[in-house]
């Protein structure tokens, strides 16, 4: 038996080309980052091209759904979209309560419906 083929192997496989890459970035990141003024028009810059591509893929989910999201009406995609907002202020801005009052508006409408996964 070679290396290779044991899970020995395969578990190094994954740490030198899956683990160790990534996290040279991350230090590289932490070392950078220290440097960056989060006030300076770049990093403004910056957070206005991922709030942009964020508000991006969530029209793209409400709009040209894919996977289970296909079965499910437009007019619930819509009202679970507006019920993680308002369960995103309500919430004193958590993310974690928008994105749990729109997945259980989707789960109880689905349920509703009568659509399965």
């Amino acid at each position: 038996m070679s290396l290779y083929s044991t899970e020995l192997g395969a578990m190094l496989v994954v740490i030198f080309f899956g683990f160790l890459p990534n996290e040279v970035w991350r230090v590289l990141g932490v070392l950078f980052g220290r440097r960056i003024d989060p006030g300076s028009l770049w990093m403004q810059w910056v957070q206005a091209v991922a709030t942009a591509l964020l508000a991006a893929v969530v029209a793209r989910l409400l709009l040209v759904p894919s996977g289970a999201l296909v079965a499910l009406p437009l007019s619930l995609r819509i009202g679970a979209v507006a019920s993680g907002i308002a369960g995103f202020l309500a919430l004193r801005r958590s993310v974690l309560a928008g994105v749990l009052t729109a997945e259980a508006v989707l789960v109880a409408g689905a349920w509703w419906l009568g659509i399965s996964p």
